[in-house]
């Protein structure tokens, strides 16, 4: 199947949906206090975004989730590399690691905020600690499961530790690393907003409560519209990465480790 052609599958079936749920909410099949109105949804996004009201609360919180996405996956993919080449660190921190992801991070956002304030690093924090585990995780494993065999052959010619890291480890955590941070980028909203629930002034999460506690349904859809774009945005911005990074491992390998 073509791009456009799956491209306007895709369209369809959306605007199916929203026909369908405005059609349940026109005929009381849903009551629309309870589940809004899509046409009311739409209208206050193209308001928010006309009259520039959303564009400070918009920067806030996609500042707070680049800068928790970057550092969570910088630190995830430093962190798995380097337990996964350290087997005696590995057999000491595996299972302290294990207790840390199993721990709900999103109690973990209280103590952030007394530690860090209501300010923009007690979200980063949080969105951090989603990220971090779940790349940390996919490069821990990617970088275990490479072949005994790849290593031996590799060594035999010639590749010293840096080029083993080069040309054999990264190749093969790199799908594993992207795999995550596909996952990643939407978790690091999920902790941006959980943060921005718990005490901020400005922010997509702060306006979702403010409509919360109105009952405004409509405006709540309207946030979520927002930043479900948002993630959809930047995991398109990771595919390009992808692709880029996985056509530069093609012409690495290509290249014997002793060259």
């Amino acid at each position: 199947m073509s791009y456009r052609r799956l491209l306007f599958f895709r369209v369809l079936l959306f605007a199916g949906l929203v026909t369908t749920w405005h059609l349940l909410v026109q005929f009381e099949v849903l009551p629309a206090f309870f589940f809004g109105e899509p046409a009311v949804v739409f209208q206050r996004t193209w308001h928010w975004f006309a009259s520039g009201e959303i564009y400070p609360h918009l920067g806030i919180t996609l500042l707070e989730t680049l800068v928790a996405f970057v550092l969570g996956a910088g630190f995830g993919l430093g962190g798995g590399l380097w337990l996964a080449l350290n087997p005696t660190a590995s057999s000491l921190l595996e299972p302290y690691i294990k207790a840390l992801n199993s721990m709900p991070r999103v109690i973990l956002a209280p103590i952030f905020a007394v530690w860090f304030g209501l300010g923009i690093w007690s979200k980063i924090a949080l969105g951090v600690t989603l990220v971090f585990f779940i790349v940390f995780f996919n490069v821990y494993q990617g970088v275990r499961e490479v072949s005994p065999l790849v290593l031996a052959n590799a060594r035999m010619l010639g590749a010293n530790a840096r080029q083993l890291l080069r040309t054999v480890y990264l190749p093969s955590a790199t799908s594993w690393v992207f795999s995550s941070l596909h996952t990643s980028v939407g978790l690091a909203f999920v902790g941006v907003v959980v943060g921005e629930y718990l005490g901020s002034a400005r922010g997509i999460g702060y306006l979702i409560l403010q409509a919360e506690g109105l009952f405004d349904i409509n405006t709540v859809f309207a946030g979520i519209l927002v930043l479900t774009i948002l993630a959809l945005i930047l995991d398109s911005l990771v595919s390009r990465l992808e692709r880029s990074v996985l056509r530069w491992n093609v012409r690495s390998t290509q290249t014997s480790p002793g060259a």
